[in-house]
């Protein structure tokens, strides 16, 4: 839907009460009941891969997690295209699975010894740690080339190009995978807010931001709401990450699935060793409302992204 200046006049003192009134936690887990079923159905593509191949995907692809970004590509759907949220396109289904296939993977390779060499993750053994590390390489790059071909194969022809496009900008060497370069070069961490904050917009922000754009584009967004939903992204990008960094501080295993303060232990730079906790938790809520400023010129359609950018700043784990 077309942004209108009467929506954005009437928006304007009222965004975080309309964010109260889409319940998060029920969207996430419906959204994640519709892509797990849907993710079988894409498993289901590959019956002559090798079955341990297909084994320890479907073990990292289906252990749970939020799924925030697969939500907020249907989501952003809804909001641009007055979608029913029971009955999204295959358009932007084979967008939100892509996208959680790219994220997968990440979460997979970031696991490895090589990387973060965590032992947890989404509150069991990783990965590598059930079929070893040179299995779980190769599930992160299955995954990769499923995403492709899930938008390849599902995506209406015209579609095709600018969400591969968009997924891809992502997750390459401008978005996630050089996020996590410069993240892992402990020689020369971030000294400053403006560093740090470039670091996650691109180790983080730039997957969370491609989540909003691809289901706008799916939906055939105007330019304008492209635009607004891009700084919806990576307002809640930044948020997201300081969330981050302020639970591992504060969080123990249990309660996040995963290692805690390992940041502290590997000397990297985080948002609360940077600027202080109590800074870090006004940081999060200035970009919390600045995303929620980022929809002001739509209406209620756009109340479950208004939830959950509140659930992304309110979070426990």
């Amino acid at each position: 839907m077309k942004p209108t200046q009467a929506n954005a006049d009437s928006m304007t003192a009222d965004s975080r009460d309309l964010a109260e009134s889409a319940d998060a936690v029920s969207l996430l887990s419906a959204w994640g009941e519709t892509l797990n079923g849907h993710f079988r159905r894409i498993l289901g593509r590959y019956p002559s891969a090798p079955s341990r191949l297909m084994e320890a995907v479907e073990y990292s692809l289906l252990a749970g997690g939020k799924r925030l970004r697969p939500a907020l590509v249907l989501e952003s759907w809804v909001c641009c295209a007055g979608g029913d949220r029971d009955k999204p396109s295959l358009a932007v289904l084979a967008a939100a699975a892509a996208l959680e296939l790219i994220h997968t993977f990440s979460l997979v390779h970031d696991d490895l010894p090589a990387m973060d060499d965590d032992d947890l993750r989404r509150g069991r053994p990783t990965n590598h740690k059930v079929f070893g590390e040179a299995t779980a390489i190769l599930a992160g790059d299955a995954m990769v080339t499923m995403a492709f071909e899930t938008i390849a194969q599902d995506a209406p022809a015209n579609l095709i190009g600018p969400l591969v496009r968009e997924l891809a900008h992502a997750t390459g060497p401008a978005g996630m995978i050089g996020g996590q370069i410069i993240d892992m070069d402990s020689a020369h961490p971030p000294s400053e807010l403006g560093a740090l904050q470039t670091l996650h917009r691109m180790k983080t922000g730039a997957l969370l931001t491609a989540s909003c754009r691809l289901g706008a584009i799916a939906a055939g967004a105007s330019e304008i709401s492209l635009a607004s939903l891009d700084r919806f992204g990576r307002h809640c990008g930044l948020a997201f990450q300081i969330v981050d960094d302020l639970l591992d501080q504060t969080s123990t295993p249990q309660q996040l699935g995963k290692a805690t303060k390992k940041d502290a232990a590997k000397g990297k730079v985080t948002y609360p060793m940077l600027i202080g906790m109590e800074a870090s938790v006004a940081e999060a809520e200035r970009s919390l409302t600045t995303a929620l400023e980022s929809l002001n010129s739509f209406g209620p359609e756009a109340d479950g992204l208004r939830a959950l950018a509140k659930f992304v700043v309110e979070r426990k784990k």
